[in-house]
């Protein structure tokens, strides 16, 4: 999400950072840029007027034209009244009520949220240790009543289950009901949904929650769709007294204008954003860590708290202690290294998170297809036990035989254990000197420059 208003407002933004002393005239010139880029991505045209003032009363006060470093001193401006825009500060559930706190999920059909309701409860049951049943009050399609099931089974969470034909207030009273037979913590609804906002819907919506009560009624909205998730989401909250919007699809989502429109125009907080199909692609929006994203900070403390969820703490202990020991780093090491970093979304999943990613060329970018790491498994994997603890072994004929093992090339061979080399160079580096050892090998794998600048 957002590459192409990152492109466009870090070019902008590189240009002013080395200017010594900033000018009405220099800055109206960088806003009107931020202006059509902020329109190119989508973004809706009251939200950029308020934007773009907010931005200019500042920019043109003493904050920034007395400042020491005006140029950085503008950045700061954007970013603080972006992440203003879109809320300033992360917004969780509010589940402190006597149990089941119910969540109601809302939105159009077609916008992801099945899917939604089974990362949330994953994300509950998971991060914040919530006892977490479903129900599915779509009468109307079977389909997404099965769907919900087989998800419920996936993250390990009760699941109630529901028929067509029933009525919907019916279902979830029912579901209220055997939730504190079974001492849940959290009961999250999924609703029906239709292809536009209509009378009978809305009319159905306003039943349900005055049925369920819920303590939060999260509108579920597809990110593609722009502008017009803004405006679905007022119609929405016109209707329903909404609590938070959850953005689902936003990895397919370049543009952005709907992170940045949704805040402003309905007045309720994104609380979620969702990417991909698996049931963890779901993650707290942080105001102040997309906006970092956007003007290519980087997002340091989501990657940090990636990698804390989802590595192996097991595994990791493991090869510290091993590499503390003086032992070789071998090609079994590697590959755990590689799974765990394809667990959390391979190169390509961690590249938007890194600072400088703006910066790179489209056609270098365009090269990391998500693919890259499975490949590089399955050419280990076609390795025999013994290459793998001793890569020494590898010489020309069994390395033409291990790509035909994985469908790859010699090259492609000889690129991994090229690879493979730098990396036990950096964990060796790494046992004799600890940190710093590890920061020299680091550096000379990069040649002295910092990645991707």
């Amino acid at each position: 999400m957002f590459e192409s208003l990152t492109q466009r407002l870090s070019g902008t933004i590189e240009r002013l950072r080395g200017r010594g002393r900033l000018t009405e005239s220099n800055i109206t010139e960088a806003l009107r840029e931020v202006r059509i880029a902020l329109l190119e991505a989508d973004v809706a045209l009251p939200v950029v007027q308020a934007l773009i003032q907010r931005i200019k009363v500042r920019a043109v006060g003493q904050e920034v034209l007395k400042s020491l470093t005006p140029g950085q001193a503008l950045i700061k401006v954007v970013r603080d009244e972006l992440t203003a825009v879109m809320g300033s500060t992360a917004n969780e559930l509010q589940l402190n009520v006597a149990p089941p706190a119910v969540v109601l999920m809302a939105g159009l059909q077609g916008a992801g949220k099945t899917t939604t309701v089974g990362k949330l409860a994953k994300h509950l049951k998971e991060r914040r240790r919530k006892k977490v049943m479903v129900v599915s009050a779509d009468v109307y399609r079977p389909a997404a009543i099965e769907q919900l099931k087989t998800l419920a089974q996936q993250v390990g969470v009760q699941f109630f289950p529901s028929e067509a034909g029933t009525q919907p207030e019916a279902i979830v009273r029912a579901a209220i009901a055997d939730a504190r037979k079974s001492f849940v913590d959290v009961l999250i609804v999924d609703t029906a949904g239709r292809t536009s906002v209509d009378e009978a819907m809305m009319a159905e919506i306003k039943a349900l929650h005055a049925a369920a009560d819920p303590v939060e009624t999260l509108f579920v909205v597809d990110a593609m769709t722009g502008q017009d998730a803004a405006t679905t989401a007022k119609a929405f909250g016109e209707a329903l007294p909404l609590t938070g919007v959850v953005l689902t699809k936003t990895d397919g989502d370049a543009r952005g204008g709907a992170a940045l429109s949704v805040r402003y125009v309905t007045g309720k907080p994104i609380k979620f954003i969702g990417t991909g199909e698996k049931p963890d692609g779901l993650d707290v929006f942080h105001p102040d860590r997309v906006a970092s994203r956007i003007l290519d900070m980087g997002d340091v403390l989501s990657l940090v708290e990636q990698v804390e969820q989802q590595v192996d703490k097991d595994k990791a202990q493991k090869l510290a202690e091993k590499v503390a020991k003086g032992k070789r780093f071998d090609l079994n090491d590697m590959r755990d290294q590689l799974e765990q970093m394809q667990n959390m979304g391979g190169i390509a999943g961690l590249m938007d998170k890194l600072p400088g990613i703006g910066q790179i060329p489209d056609h270098v970018k365009a090269q990391v297809t998500g693919k890259e790491v499975p490949r590089m498994v399955a050419i280990i994997n076609s390795m025999t036990l013994k290459e793998r603890r001793n890569p020494a072994l590898l010489n020309g004929s069994r390395r033409k035989r291990i790509a035909a093992g994985s469908g790859m090339t010699p090259a492609d061979v000889n690129k991994l254990m090229k690879q493979y080399q730098q990396m036990e160079k950096m964990m060796a580096k790494m046992g004799r000197g600890g940190m710093k050892g590890m920061m020299r090998g680091m550096q000379g794998m990069m040649g002295g420059r910092m990645p991707f600048r």
